[in-house]
């Protein structure tokens, strides 16, 4: 139902402990296949760098 509505569905991901409560920012590249219904993605969290305390703001 999910994909038939177009909505991605990403699972099985490892290391997700790793990665800040907030502000990370999530990204699947598929391969470019069409009319597959699974298939591998590059996932990958795109992190912020933290402020250190001794930077201006």
């Amino acid at each position: 139902m999910l994909l038939a509505a177009g909505i991605p569905v990403v699972e099985h991901l490892t290391g997700l402990a790793q990665l800040s409560p907030h502000g990370a920012r999530f990204t699947a590249t598929p391969p470019r296949i069409a009319d597959f219904g699974t298939f591998p993605v590059r996932a990958y969290a795109t992190v912020p760098a933290e402020r250190s305390s001794a930077a201006p703001p």
